[in-house]
């Protein structure tokens, strides 16, 4: 994990989870896709079902449709996270909202290895805000929802809070996004006036 990846390598990683608490929820399904260059490695890509300890939460089940029956002959985490770290290695993660998923397996990396990831992340959001918004005036309305980006971006949806998918679809962001800016072409935004609001912080 020390060592850097290949060059011009990154992985895309979704994690769904019993709930939005790091301290007190768990994991159920982890999901990683290595993206080289401008190629997506779908058959070089990561799966795995685990079986949580924290109870699934009412609205998380109504969010990725995974209920304690579905995953309860998975294996404990402890098992898959040794094949997922070798699998990522050093190359770079992006994701959603990264941070989420990258404090959510922090959570066990640092119990089971005594580290957190050193990887270096790489925010999809943040990617999206600067082609869209990095120019905006002020009273620009903001929107970093998954569902905008897709749209803006000519992406097709694939059915959400599947980690598989939203890996997959963060990935195609990604290379999307990457293209934009090699070539210094900016989203289109609609002239409406409102509150500005980035929750990338940027």
């Amino acid at each position: 994990m020390f060592k850097p990846g290949p060059v011009d390598e990154v992985v895309a990683i979704d994690c769904e989870t019993t709930g939005l608490n790091v301290r007190t929820d768990d994991i159920i399904t982890i999901a990683a896709i290595k993206i080289r260059g401008n190629r997506i490695l779908t058959s070089e890509r990561f799966e795995a079902a685990v079986r949580p300890d924290a109870h699934m939460q009412a609205e998380a089940i109504k969010v990725h449709r995974q209920r304690e029956v579905d995953v309860a002959e998975g294996p404990l985490i402890w098992k898959v996270l040794p094949s997922f770290l070798h699998f990522v290695g050093g190359r770079p993660l992006v994701g959603y909202y990264v941070d989420f998923d990258i404090a959510m397996l922090d959570k066990y990396i640092l119990q089971r290895f005594g580290i957190e990831l050193p990887n270096r992340r790489i925010e999809i959001s943040k990617l999206y805000y600067e082609r869209k918004y990095g120019d905006a005036p002020a009273n620009t309305i903001v929107d970093l929802s998954f569902a905008a980006m897709l749209k803006d971006l000519c992406i097709p949806p694939l059915a959400q809070h599947d980690a598989l998918n939203d890996a997959l679809m963060t990935a195609m962001m990604y290379i999307v996004l990457r293209d934009l800016k090699k070539r210094g072409v900016r989203i289109a935004r609609p002239r409406t006036g409102g509150a500005v609001f980035n929750p990338t912080g940027g």
